[in-house]
């Protein structure tokens, strides 16, 4: 099976940048998950992406700051199956999914005001509740 992840048509990961590796899994499961090794850790190189413009490389790297190792490399963990071929889909579907959410530019933001009316109306509740703690001020004295 390759494991090389194919984004779009001009991103793609290639295989020499996903290492794949299996561990026994934590959690219930009986004496399968003291035998087989389901959970999968797959470490990506995020430099060895093909394809990727800067912008959407800098993106990438503030999306995955958390879980990137020592070297620099992504690293996700899959263990919601209990078959280790379905936790790999798994880790590659989210890798996939890290790296197509990067592609997407975020929308500008656009600077607005607060209508007249909504200032009117902020600074009169303001009035208003300054005015109910003042006389509460005044009941106690």
């Amino acid at each position: 099976m390759s494991r090389a992840i194919v984004v779009n048509s001009m991103v793609r990961v290639p295989e020499r940048a996903v290492q794949v590796r299996a561990v026994r899994a934590s959690g219930p499961g009986g004496q399968n998950v003291n035998k087989v090794a389901t959970k999968v850790d797959v470490r990506v190189d995020l430099d060895a992406i093909e394809g990727l413009s800067a912008a959407a490389r800098a993106r990438l790297a503030t999306l995955c700051r958390h879980r990137l190792d020592g070297d620099g490399r992504l690293m996700v963990s899959s263990q919601a199956e209990r078959n280790q071929a379905r936790n790999l889909e798994d880790a590659l579907d989210r890798v996939r999914a890290l790296v197509a959410a990067a592609l997407r530019e975020p929308r500008a933001r656009k600077a607005s005001r607060p209508s007249a009316g909504a200032r009117e109306r902020r600074i009169e509740s303001k009035k208003r509740r300054g005015a109910l703690k003042r006389e509460r001020a005044r009941d106690q004295d």
